[in-house]
């Protein structure tokens, strides 16, 4: 019997279909996992951060927004449209600030929608293993294919639940006291630059 962690890829053999289908059922589950953890609890757990430029809960979610927005679906189009010739828009990492105001239920009920459209849209254009593996331009990393932006856009949503729950758990960071040796969560620096 194989153990669990000997099984740490994708088959060699997987397509590029199989993988769409494999991020498509990731996909729709995102906004299924931030409603059952998020929804309706105290702003202590919701609007607390890790210090100066860092994320709360409601951030995270305002940028899961504007990346359904303005990143995954409008450049898996452009890149069906104009191939490598036009480069991907920058995309603002911090759009998010933008939501304040609106409640946290509100952005929840907001992400979910936009998720089950895009997914719906995605569906729709009926991706054929040529259109995966064709080209577009990312104004900093340049040759990317459709496939690789699809599996990234699933990445994307589990390096934001990352690190909701690595923000949620910095709340607790004193009161676990020595617990803190055995809570891996507790001693993770973040995900990026």
């Amino acid at each position: 019997m194989m153990s669990m962690s000997a099984q740490t890829q994708y088959p060699s053999s997987q397509t590029h279909q199989d993988q769409l289908e494999a991020t498509i059922a990731l996909l729709r589950r995102t906004p299924a996992v931030l409603d059952a953890l998020l929804r309706d609890l105290p702003e202590t757990w919701t609007l607390r951060n890790e210090g100066e430029k860092t994320w709360s809960a409601y951030d995270i979610v305002g940028h899961l927004i504007h990346g359904e927005l303005t990143d995954w679906l409008p450049r898996a189009k452009m890149i069906l449209q104009h191939g490598d010739s036009k480069a991907f828009e920058p995309f603002d990492r911090f759009a998010q600030e933008r939501n304040k105001g609106k409640s946290l239920s509100e952005l929840l009920d907001e992400f979910a929608r936009l998720r089950a459209d895009g997914l719906r849209q995605l569906r729709a254009l009926n991706l054929q293993e040529k259109d995966l593996e064709r080209r577009g331009k990312h104004p900093q990393l340049g040759a990317v294919t459709l496939s690789q932006l699809l599996a990234t856009w699933a990445a994307h949503d589990l390096t934001h639940l990352h690190q909701l729950s690595r923000v949620m758990a910095y709340q607790y960071r004193e009161a676990v006291g020595p617990w803190s040796a055995f809570l891996g969560v507790m001693k993770c620096n973040g995900h990026g630059e």
